[in-house]
């Protein structure tokens, strides 16, 4: 937890930049795994802790705009609760700690939400992603549970999305620490993938244990595989085998909930084949180019087609696509070989504050998302701030069924080589990825430096 100064200075913010009315922030519950006392690790909702620190579950958060009052509503344990947590802060001292004067329970917070609706007054909250959530603010409210969505506040999601995107100093430092974890699960990752037979679920529960013994859980499911064209390979039950590589990509949560989300591509045995090694340097050769472009009041939409038009670059030196690059791109001929984003904004979600809804974080009334196919995928296309952190993850795969697909159609045949490409559909694919922090002039790489080029990989792999 930062200094209470911290929550009282965001409150204070988020009340100047939503003007009138009442804000509901429900932090969250714990959720039964396979029976109620069984419970899935818990995860306070981003939005609730940002503004009201406390990682503890069913708490519930209000600002009162127009009496210019805060409150946090909770349940005080009884001697029941203290025999199986031990003894807890009340309330009351629970509010002081955040610099909130007034508290109070669940009941206390129902008559104050009763007398708030009866007056007429509007209640703003973000968009709630968990069903007993939607439920409990469907009570408060009185309102349909199925409608509970159309009563979303947007003058709330704005307001948080301009405070959260631009990270100050103490979160910077709280990212770098979770950055440094993910470097030891990262080179871990590479001693384990120099040995083939080793299955990947043994490098991914190493890696999930590096995250725990850094003070947080991993901050999304590991993608650990051998089938890199899989995008989001969460299956780890195969052995590894020399001909393969490995894409790895993972993150984890520091003890504050600060995030990071890095990935290497790494050959098993620890030596690139000259094929596997052609493909690597062409999206290492993207993803170096990126922190040159990147500069407050630049568009990442921008950034994302120029680093496609240099893996479509590489990709013509090898045979895979002919014709004008420029072209190519236009036409969208590099979905097939990259069909995600360049990267998305990170901070106390990996994602970060895309529960709100991705249009309102990564673009704006200026910035308007795609609907090409890859380029619909970029979750950040908007102008970069200082202050943004966002991760750089340019790809290549070689995906049979999408493949196959886009030759029955004929879809780019003038960009795409088809029958060389044809060769690679065993190939797997390549992510690389890092976080970088946008600057008054430019980047920063953020955290620990993780072996990347062909040369320190393998030199890596092989201690």
């Amino acid at each position: 937890m930062f200094a209470k100064e911290t929550y009282i200075k965001r409150r204070k913010q988020l009340m100047k930049d939503v003007k009138h009315g009442v804000i509901l922030m429900v932090g969250n519950g714990d959720s039964p795994f396979n029976y109620p006392a069984n419970v899935y690790s818990f995860r306070q909702d981003s939005t609730f802790r940002y503004f009201f620190a406390h990682n503890l579950q069913n708490l519930v958060g209000v600002i009162d705009v127009d009496n210019q009052e805060e409150y946090l509503f909770g349940e005080d344990v009884d001697i029941e609760d203290i025999i199986w947590t031990g003894p807890v802060p009340s309330m009351r001292d629970r509010a002081l700690e955040i610099g909130v004067e007034n508290s109070g329970n669940i009941n206390d917070l129902r008559k104050f939400l009763d007398a708030a609706i009866f007056a007429g007054r509007k209640v703003h909250f973000v968009p709630p992603y968990r069903a007993e959530n939607v439920n409990f603010i469907a009570e408060l409210l009185h309102v349909d549970r199925n409608y509970v969505k159309a009563y979303v506040s947007v003058e709330l999601i704005n307001a948080c999305v301009k405070q959260r995107s631009i990270k100050s100093e103490e979160e910077i430092v709280e990212i770098e620490k979770a950055i440094d974890t993910a470097y030891n699960m990262h080179t871990t990752m590479m001693k384990m993938a120099a040995k083939e037979g080793t299955y990947e679920y043994e490098i991914a529960g190493m890696m999930e244990g590096m995250a725990l013994a850094g003070g947080g859980p991993v901050s999304f499911p590991i993608i650990l595989t051998t089938h890199g064209e899989i995008l989001h390979g969460h299956d780890h039950s195969l052995q590894i085998k020399k001909d393969r590589m490995i894409v790895s990509d993972a993150g984890c949560e520091n003890p504050e909930g600060y995030c990071s989300d890095i990935t290497r591509s790494v050959p098993v045995g620890g030596k690139f084949s000259s094929r596997q090694k052609d493909i690597y340097e062409a999206v290492l050769a993207a993803q170096t180019l990126v922190p040159s472009l990147i500069a407050p009041g630049v568009k990442y939409s921008e950034i994302h087609i120029a680093a496609v038009t240099r893996l479509a670059s590489a990709l013509k030196e090898l045979g895979l696509m002919k014709g004008n690059v420029q072209d190519a791109v236009a036409e969208g001929a590099m979905g097939m070989f990259m069909p995600h984003g360049l990267g998305h904004m990170m901070g106390l979600d990996v994602h970060d504050m895309e529960n709100y809804g991705e249009n309102y974080v990564g673009y704006d009334k200026k910035n308007v998302r795609s609907t090409q196919f890859g380029l619909a995928s970029l979750r950040l296309g908007r102008e970069l701030q200082e202050g943004f952190v966002l991760t750089n993850e340019p790809g290549c795969y070689f995906i049979p069924a999408l493949i196959d697909t886009w030759r029955a159609e004929r879809k780019c045949k003038d960009f795409i080589n088809y029958d060389e490409v044809e060769k690679y559909k065993d190939f797997g694919g390549i992510r690389i990825e890092d976080d970088l922090l946008v600057t008054k002039d430019g980047c920063r790489l953020l955290g620990k430096y993780i072996p990347k080029t062909v040369a320190e990989i393998e030199d890596y792999m092989s201690l």
